[in-house]
């Protein structure tokens, strides 16, 4: 039986989508958080906060999503992307833009990518000057989307935190023998992050979280966080293209300052 502390928890929940914060040492301004789909206007199968329009769901409950967001962020814009795997950065307000990343040096918006099993690479200085987020699936991530991402923060490396946030998880993603070589050109150390398949011959399972730290780690990026969290084994939480097809929501990494 339902209780009116139960309602009022629904009612709060239809207002302002779950979120997983990361787990990172960063300065107070930094401001970020991963939503997801426990609770929200979505319907089935994109079921409960799906803020994602490319997927094929309601563009009335999409726009509610989004809102959701504004308003979670204290009413800052986000900067949507049009996300293709590449490794652009986009370092200004330019929302639809063609991009994988994006930064930010003051409070006026906020940086947002959408995964589904790909990997939201989060960033900060320790100076709190400077935000950004990735989105790295594996073509992007043996592109150089994260270097590129490091680069266009122009700080030292060493003085940038990382949370590596939900991903589909190395015992899961299974991936060919194109995918792996992809790495290991010009990257001989990637190949630890691959084990052979026990399902298929000439296939990997691939750890996603491990080529990420390898690569920022060959830029100066000492201070790495998160990476023990897997999207395609977590349904409760997490949307995964792996797992659902194509008829699955996204969840949406946001970041910001939070300053004037």
């Amino acid at each position: 039986m339902k209780t009116q502390g139960d309602a009022t928890g629904a009612a709060l929940h239809a207002l302002s989508p779950a979120r997983l914060y990361p787990q990172w040492p960063a300065p107070e301004q930094v401001k970020a958080w991963v939503t997801t789909r426990e609770y929200g206007p979505s319907q089935p199968p994109y079921d409960g906060f799906n803020p994602a329009d490319h997927v094929g769901d309601d563009p009335q409950q999409v726009a509610l999503c989004r809102q959701q967001l504004v308003d979670a962020t204290g009413g800052r814009p986000l900067n949507w992307l049009e996300q293709t795997h590449s490794t652009q950065v986009l370092s200004h307000f330019a929302p639809g833009s063609q991009a994988d990343a994006a930064i930010a040096r003051s409070g006026d918006y906020a940086c947002v990518v959408l995964t589904a099993d790909c990997l939201p690479v989060f960033f900060c200085d320790r100076r709190a000057t400077v935000v950004g987020v990735a989105h790295a699936g594996w073509r992007g991530l043996a592109a150089g989307v994260l270097e590129n991402t490091v680069a266009e923060m122009a700080v030292p490396p060493e003085e940038l935190l990382v949370w590596l946030g939900p991903a589909i998880g190395a015992r899961v993603f299974e991936v060919g023998a194109e995918v792996r070589q992809a790495f290991v050109d010009g990257h001989p150390e990637a190949a630890a992050a691959f084990v052979p398949s026990p399902y298929r011959l000439k296939h990997y399972m691939a750890d996603l979280y491990r080529l990420a730290r390898q690569r920022l780690q060959a830029v100066g990026v000492t201070q790495i966080f998160g990476g023990n969290l897997c999207s395609f084994v977590d349904a409760e939480r997490f949307y995964s293209y792996r797992r659902d097809g194509q008829a699955t929501g996204r969840m949406a990494s946001v970041i910001w300052l939070d300053t004037p």
